[in-house]
């Protein structure tokens, strides 16, 4: 016999596959007509712009934050405030952007567990690497200042 809260895990877990799969067959249908936006599409899951919460174009450490925290509450399967090596997966499916990302670097003070503190107090290397005049905030001009000119090609610093 299901208790009432397995039921609702249950109705949460069938209402977000319901929700992804019309969601991916709208995507598949549009990414099969314009392949512009398929490879615009494939940017923007992995990119910035997923956690650019107001989409204006302009990525700030507190978006940053507030996508971690997001990401925190979505993973912490039993709500105890802390992450596991199994619930940290679910971050690394979830979020694409932090596919890559390793356990214990978020697990700060390595006791086997991810505080929602360590999670989020962690920087976004886009806004690192972007933040020419640190503001934590980067905007279309610090991006176009940091994008090589066309035609041109980055040094490479470390011959």
């Amino acid at each position: 016999m299901l208790n009432g809260k397995s039921m609702r895990g249950i109705g949460v877990a069938l209402g977000l596959l319901l929700a992804s799969g019309s969601l991916a067959l709208a995507q598949s249908t549009d990414s099969k007509t314009n392949p512009a936006r398929a490879a615009k599409d494939d940017s923007s899951r992995t990119g910035p712009e997923v956690w650019d919460a107001n989409h204006d174009g302009v990525y700030t450490c507190d978006e940053w934050k507030r996508y971690l925290d997001r990401m925190f509450t979505l993973a912490d399967r039993n709500h105890d405030g802390h992450l596991d090596a199994k619930e940290f997966e679910t971050v690394r499916k979830a979020a694409p952007v932090l596919a890559d990302a390793d356990f214990g670097y978020f697990d700060e003070n390595q006791d086997g567990k991810v505080t929602r503190s360590e999670f989020v107090s962690k920087p976004s290397e886009f806004i690192l690497s972007n933040d020419k005049n640190g503001d934590c905030r980067v905007t279309p001009d610090e991006m176009k200042a940091a994008a090589p000119a066309s035609g041109q090609t980055k040094k490479n610093r470390f011959p």
